[in-house]
């Protein structure tokens, strides 16, 4: 997904850009009610990107989270536990099909922290068996010491057996994240924002008065350049959202003329194969929205449209491939512009 911004010089507004997980990130705010300055901004938001990292990232091995993994003894932080007691919660309420603790099915197929090798049917059934959130208790702070330490043996429920859990918060912490900084603006009295950290939560009005105008990628293999090919325009409505694209299009590989994408269903313990190429969810946060959208790669076309339906507090755009095309279903409360090719 890509965000469209005219960018026309309004006074009070910021914008603020840099590098974090990964990738890079974007926060406009009108600072006309807030006694924030720009450059506090840009010091407060970074700090609060830092602490993610140091915490949660998969990818810095001095985090929390890979000290847990390698069966350390951490300290936990609040991130850590506020993100796994919400991974916790959507686990249970997306059927267990949305599971963090399902890393080790990542590391198989190639798509964790790890360079797997394709797997065999006996290596996936023994990982299976060996990771999910079924396993765990649902408060990491409840198991703590009494000096608010504790390693991964530690969030095992009785008689689950003795491999050690690891967490991967990919399809979550990019939303969580985008969250953190709007409640830190928010805090600061900004009312009118757009906050893209891989995933994006906006409110308010753009710098024009106007809604914020998001891009929503054609998801066909070799658009890896955001907004280069776009399958339609959406305007965010004015209400605090979270506005998030999961899709497998440019993550997968080939092997025997078969394509593996990176959704891995956590249930069967192999990469997804269904028509589904993206689904956009706007939902009333964008830790939400993050989970939901990967939700809906997992489960299919079929099963996300009837999901979307059944809920009243999300909308949906599920673009999937029609031959050698695209076609779109969008929710009542999601209008797509679309684009002609």
């Amino acid at each position: 997904m890509t965000v469209i911004v005219s960018c026309v010089p309004r006074e009070n507004w910021c914008t603020i850009t840099g590098y974090a997980q990964g990738g890079t990130y974007a926060v406009k705010a009108d600072l006309s009610q807030s006694d924030i300055r720009p450059r506090e901004l840009k010091d407060s938001v970074e700090a609060i990107l830092s602490a993610i990292d140091k915490s949660v990232s998969g990818y810095n091995k001095g985090s929390l989270l890979c000290r847990l993994n390698a069966g350390e003894r951490i300290r936990p932080d609040g991130i850590l536990m506020d993100l796994y007691r919400k991974s916790y919660q959507i686990y249970c309420s997306t059927d267990a099909y949305v599971d963090v603790a399902s890393a080790p099915l990542y590391d198989i197929w190639g798509f964790g922290f790890k360079s797997g090798e394709f797997p065999s049917d006996e290596t996936v059934a023994k990982t299976i068996a060996s990771s999910g959130m079924d396993r765990l208790v649902p408060d990491m702070q409840a198991v703590l010491d009494s000096n608010g330490m504790l390693d991964a043996h530690d969030l095992l429920l009785p008689g689950k057996g003795s491999a050690l859990p690891k967490l991967n918060f990919n399809a979550v912490a990019q939303g969580y994240s985008s969250d953190l900084v709007a409640s830190f603006l928010k805090k600061k009295g900004v009312r009118d924002m757009m906050v893209d950290i891989g995933e994006i939560y906006c409110q308010g009005h753009n710098p024009q008065g106007k809604s914020w105008t998001l891009g929503i990628d054609r998801p066909l293999d070799g658009n890896n350049t955001p907004g280069a090919d776009l399958q339609g325009i959406f305007h965010a409505p004015s209400t605090p959202c979270g506005i998030v694209t999961s899709g497998n299009y440019r993550k997968f590989y080939i092997r025997d003329g078969k394509k593996y994408a990176h959704t891995v269903n956590p249930k069967t313990g192999y990469p997804v194969s269904h028509q589904l190429l993206s689904a956009t969810v706007v939902a009333p946060d964008s830790f939400t929205a993050d989970a939901l959208a990967t939700y809906c790669m997992v489960i299919g076309p079929e099963a996300a449209k009837a999901f979307v339906l059944s809920r009243n507090d999300i909308e949906a755009c599920l673009i999937f491939a029609d031959g050698d095309s695209t076609s779109s279903w969008c929710s009542k409360g999601f209008v797509l512009e679309e684009q002609v090719r």
